[in-house]
């Protein structure tokens, strides 16, 4: 679940980051869009709580990600997208190309760093057979609820109604193997929680609501309620004004979609690796449990931590990214804990 609290500790930290001064060093990294080398971003920071070696940013022996002997999404994802509310082609089409980059087999596609290579980390994730988490994911079907049937204002329970209802009316059926069910809302679209204490979540639907047990997650778009919340660093809050740092350039664009792609990232990591709440997470409370991506939030770089960003990529025309997706995209996302490293890492790690 993408949860606040950090995110503020983030901000309050972020602002001694940024603002500091700043090296610049020029990769050997061109995209045929672009007649200009990519530079990375190298901020002056502070020492590694945990440790001085770079690599192992956000690492600790205290982080216990333990395994609780429940399912993990091993068998080839797919994903069935549910429109809540009203989204333009533009929207729709940044979000479907940064989840058609996960998959391996769109490798062949990508520059490197790139967001197939960010899903290796989740992979290593496995159930009680040892099998990993799939590295095939693939978009299995849409559905647009434009005429908001239930209202614009959601609670947790009543997302379950939009996934109930949009299975009734969508051509998709319920798919109790390996689907997983994205519910995404619009702009005007108030959540329970939402901005307040959550950008996104996932959990499992009731029977008793949708008829089966599905894995699902909900994430919204922050564009005209709270994009210094939900889509930071892409939007900074008033109180840094002055000293404090810049908002950094989306590289598609637009402020809300860019800062939901990181938060969808997040929730599809977890909700891989913890479907049922009951797989990977540490911590011993199951009802809160601290998974995969929780433990790397506000981080996107090596030299990262304490809410440091990390080091993360620029264009030339000013657009920050960390990985490249299919069709040219960029995306900034967040890195993941490794079972392996026992750290965040993710793949535009330097060292």
């Amino acid at each position: 679940m993408t949860t606040l609290p950090l995110t503020f500790i983030f901000f309050f930290t972020s602002s001694v980051l940024l603002s500091s001064s700043a090296s610049v060093e020029t990769l050997d990294l061109k995209h045929h869009h672009d007649d200009k080398p990519y530079t990375i971003i190298n901020p002056k920071l502070q020492p590694n709580t945990f440790t001085t070696s770079n690599k192992y940013e956000g690492s600790s022996n205290l982080v216990n990600v333990q395994y609780h002997m429940g399912p993990v999404l091993t068998s080839p994802i797919n994903i069935y997208l549910i429109w809540y509310g009203k989204w333009t082609p533009p929207q729709k089409q940044t979000i479907k190309h940064f989840i058609s980059s996960i998959s391996t087999n769109n490798n062949h596609h990508h520059l490197k760093p790139s967001v197939s290579d960010w899903w290796k980390t989740v992979t290593l994730y496995t159930d009680q057979t040892n099998a990993n988490i799939s590295n095939r994911i693939q978009i299995r079907g849409e559905y647009s609820d434009t005429k908001y049937t239930h209202g614009t204002h959601l609670t947790r329970l009543t997302i379950q109604d939009v996934i109930a209802s949009s299975l009734k009316a969508a051509s998709f059926k319920v798919n109790n193997k390996n689907g997983v069910y994205l519910v995404l809302t619009s702009d005007n679209v108030t959540v329970q929680d939402f901005c307040r204490a959550v950008c996104g979540f996932h959990y499992f639907t009731f029977p008793s609501k949708v008829g089966s047990t599905l894995p699902y997650a909900w994430v919204g778009n922050s564009g005209k309620q709270c994009l210094q919340v939900c889509a930071y660093p892409f939007a900074v809050p008033g109180y840094m004004g002055g000293g404090g740092p810049g908002s950094l350039k989306p590289p598609n664009g637009d402020v809300g979609i860019d800062g939901m792609i990181s938060v969808i990232g997040h929730e599809l990591a977890e909700l891989a690796s913890n479907p049922l709440v009951n797989a990977w997470y540490a911590g011993s409370d199951p009802i809160a449990p601290t998974e995969i991506g929780d433990l790397c939030e506000g981080l996107y770089g090596s030299g990262g931590g304490g809410g440091y960003i990390g080091n993360v990529m620029k264009d030339g025309s000013g657009q920050t990214f960390n990985m490249h997706g299919v069709n040219g995209r960029k995306f900034l996302v967040q890195w993941i804990w490794s079972p392996v490293l026992k750290a965040c890492t993710g793949p535009n790690a330097l060292d």
